[in-house]
């Protein structure tokens, strides 16, 4: 990004109990958070190498496409897309797409215990 984004974060300062209003910057959270993204690109390129070759064609033609929380953090499908050369895409609406997926496994068990990864 060209230019950070600022927040202002409310909360009670530890040290002294009293509520402060801090300022951070887009900067701050990258570097706050960068080894989690980092596991994160290096968790898809582990489960990438492990896809059996008759699911690799789907996930060329197809991409990834992420949901969860984690699909909220600005930039994470540019950098996967670096990272993996593969189409990537988010969800509509990310968060309640784990909701309604893990229903959906729960409603259909049988097949769920059939595709597990043991």
């Amino acid at each position: 990004m060209d230019e950070p984004e600022c927040i202002e974060v409310k909360g009670r300062d530890l040290v002294t109990g009293i509520p402060k209003i801090l300022t951070i910057d887009s900067e701050e959270v990258r570097n706050a958070i960068s080894e989690q993204v980092e596991t994160i690109v290096e968790t898809v390129r582990i489960a990438l190498e492990q896809t059996p070759p008759e699911l690799s064609a789907d996930v060329v033609d197809k991409g990834i496409v992420l949901v969860g929380g984690g699909a909220l953090l600005k930039n994470l499908d540019v950098l996967l897309r670096e990272e993996t050369r593969l189409p990537i895409t988010i969800t509509d609406d990310p968060l309640s797409t784990v909701a309604i997926g893990a229903g959906r496994a729960l409603d259909n068990l049988s097949v769920l215990r059939e595709i597990m990864i043991k």
